[in-house]
């Protein structure tokens, strides 16, 4: 009788060699070895009871352990196309994340520089205000610092570009380089006696004006005896000397980004040098009395203050044309820049004025703005004899008498003037001037009015003040744009 044989192919329904076996929930083969050490794997989970008297720190090592051993079980399992899509999967989110994270960035980088150039726009239109006056915080009286080394009244002071120094003259006719954070004195220029500037170096008149360049590179001082001096605010060596006016040099400024400088004097003209060239350049007629101050930015103008012809004027260079504005009632003694399109003036009728250059009133003024003095009947307001800008902000200061510089915040488009707080500081305020950052303000205070001799307060120091100026939560400016 005939036998028949019945022989499997081998293929995926072979039978598994000796040692290995069939995973149940796959249709793989494992070795005895993998599957001894899977139910190694699968041990019995310890007694609840016991739990309870394990650590915390074991308990959490315990499950750690599980997580880990769950983790090999489930990676034990899979196929290598569940693995391959896991890896997948895992890679994709990676990738996912980085460009989220790479787009967050690219927009801050964007709206950072929109941002930036939005700014460099209303500052170069002239429209730019900053508004932080809201964020200053009055300063304790233990953080003012006074620094002596003038004998006679501070009549005019600038802060170097970089804010490391502070350079002050006198009508002791000396000039003194200060160091900010120490507020050591690191070079004085004394002042000589009148008659022997023949021979020496420096002013022999009491000294009005000063002005440095915004590159740092020539430091300028006007004196009563008609006479420019250019430094090297480094060294404090003379540069040169530049002669022209027929009056007291009263105010100086050099434009924004060059080395033109603009002079003003009490011969009622307005020159223009080039220090570059040691050269005269041109002069600008139009007050009808001692021009008092004067100011420049960027553009290729400037404004004067005409003192008792009650005028404050625009010059407008390349056109040879120029502005008049008037609004105050008695002499204007001050004024300063706020932006190329707004400027502070003070007066000694008492009053603190806004204007634009497009208009020919203030667009807002404080009368009395540091108050009155004398008798009942009699009151006169205390004289305005200095102004300050933050520039292209809303925030301002001025200077009186009355043993106070009042800061103060431009309201929508300078359109009114609220005041902030008041930094006692007794004597006659010559000069304000804020540091670029707005970090400190510092100010130049005599006994004596700088342009005269009125009267003398003898409680007063003659010096300067560094004023510091914290901000509240120093959250970044809201940059606003002026009608």
């Amino acid at each position: 009788m005939s036998s028949t044989f019945f022989i499997k192919k081998s293929g995926n329904n072979a039978f598994p060699k000796k040692g290995q076996h069939f995973a149940a929930s796959k249709r793989k083969l494992i070795s005895d070895e993998d599957l001894a050490t899977k139910r190694r794997g699968r041990a019995k989970k310890p007694n609840s009871r016991l739990n309870e008297e394990i650590s915390s720190d074991s308990e959490t090592e315990g499950t750690a352990a599980q997580n880990d051993r769950e983790a090999e079980e489930e990676e034990l399992d899979e196929t290598p196309q569940e693995k391959k899509l896991r890896l997948a999967k895992v890679y994709l989110d990676q990738l996912r994340e980085e460009e989220e994270k790479r787009a967050e960035q690219q927009s801050f980088e964007t709206e950072l520089v929109a941002g930036r150039l939005q700014e460099d726009l209303l500052e170069q239109k002239g429209k730019l205000q900053r508004c932080i006056a809201k964020d200053i915080l009055p300063p304790d009286a233990s953080e003012i610092r006074l620094l002596r080394g003038h004998k006679l009244p501070v009549t005019c002071l600038v802060i170097s570009p970089d804010e490391k120094y502070i350079f002050s003259a006198s009508k002791d006719c000396s000039i003194i380089k200060w160091d900010v954070d120490t507020g050591k004195k690191l070079h004085t220029i004394k002042g000589g006696r009148k008659g022997t500037e023949a021979r020496h170096v420096g002013h022999t008149t009491k000294v009005m004006c000063m002005a440095i360049s915004s590159d740092a590179k020539y430091l300028a001082t006007g004196d009563m005896s008609k006479s420019i001096i250019i430094w090297n605010p480094e060294t404090c060596t003379q540069v040169s000397k530049l002669k022209g006016h027929r009056g007291p040099v009263s105010a100086l400024s050099f434009r924004t980004g060059s080395h033109d400088l603009y002079s003003a004097s009490h011969d009622r003209s307005v020159k223009v040098w080039n220090v570059d060239e040691n050269a005269y350049v041109e002069t600008l007629f139009g007050h009808q009395d001692a021009i008092t101050g004067l100011d420049c930015l960027s553009r290729e103008r400037c404004v004067t203050a005409g003192g008792r012809d009650n005028t404050v004027r625009v010059w407008k260079i390349t056109e040879e044309s120029q502005l008049v504005f008037h609004g105050h009632g008695g002499s204007i003694d001050c004024i300063q820049l706020i932006n190329e399109e707004h400027m502070i003036t003070g007066s000694d009728d008492g009053s603190v004025s806004v204007w634009s250059v497009n208009k020919k009133k203030p667009l807002s003024t404080v009368n009395k703005a540091h108050g009155s003095f004398g008798d009942t009947g009699l009151e006169q307001p205390h004289w305005v004899s200095s102004v300050a800008a933050l520039h292209n902000s809303d925030t301002v200061a001025s200077g009186s008498h009355n043993s106070e510089i009042h800061l103060w915040a431009c309201g929508q488009a300078f359109r009114s003037l609220q005041p902030l707080f008041s930094v006692p500081v007794t004597g006659f305020i010559n000069s304000l001037q804020f540091s670029a950052s707005g970090k400190f303000l510092v100010a130049g205070v005599g006994q004596e009015h700088r342009l005269g001799r009125w009267w003398r307060l003898n409680e007063a120091k003659n010096g300067i003040y560094i004023i510091p100026l914290k901000r509240r939560g120093a959250q970044p400016e809201e940059p606003r744009a002026t009608e």
